[in-house]
Parts: C-alpha cells; structure tokens; sequence
C-alpha cells in the first residue's frame, strides 16, 4: 500500500511589520493529509490528517519573498525545515498507522438489537 502524503500549509500568521519588511510570516497553520492507494468499500481511498501549528523565524540575513509571491511549496519547505526531518517523518507515521487501522482495525463497535 502507498500513501501519498499532502502538506496544506497556506494558512500563515504574519508581522504587518519587521524591520523594512511587510507581512513577515512567523506562524504556519498545517494539515498533513495521507491518502491511501487502497480503496474501501465505497471505492474511495482511506485517508487520515493532522493539524497543528508551527512557528518560522525571519532571519534577515536570507532574501525575503514578499507575501504575494508565497506559495504552499515554499510556507511546505519553511515549516519541515522548521520541525525537523524527525517530526517530519513522525508525522507521516502516524499518518500511516492511522491509515493502516482503518484499514484492518483492531476494534469494531456495534449496536445489539
């Protein structure tokens, strides 16, 4: 089974201002999204996600991109090299045992009639 993992990280938090700078960002909003190639019983793929947050530093020392020009990739890059390649990766774990259970869960509720 392949997951494929999906990183939403356009909701920011910035400064109005830093420095000479306008709309620095210093908080990312992100939602990591597995999706499985295997499908339930509805043909649709299983899939599970995780949100939190994540704080970034502007080091004036690095060229800045103006607010307009960010996209999902570059806010995706800033907040993995932010956490780390070990939460990174944690993360996407947890994804996939999460995706497994449903898959072939451990437990089941049911209704006695």
């Amino acid at each position: 089974m392949a997951i494929e993992y999906n990183w939403n990280c356009r909701t920011v938090d910035v400064h109005p201002t830093e420095g000479d700078e306008t709309n620095v960002v210093y908080n990312v909003h992100w939602e990591v999204t597995g999706i499985s190639s295997e499908l339930d019983s509805q043909d649709e793929p299983y899939q599970s996600n995780i949100i939190s947050t994540q704080s970034v530093t502007y080091n004036p020392e690095d060229e800045f991109i103006p607010f307009n020009d960010l996209t999902n990739e570059i806010v995706v890059a800033w907040t993995k090299y932010a956490m780390g390649e070990e939460l990174v990766s944690s993360i996407e774990e947890k994804l996939s045992q999460q995706i497994e259970s449903e898959i072939n869960p451990t437990s089941i509720t049911k209704t006695i009639i």
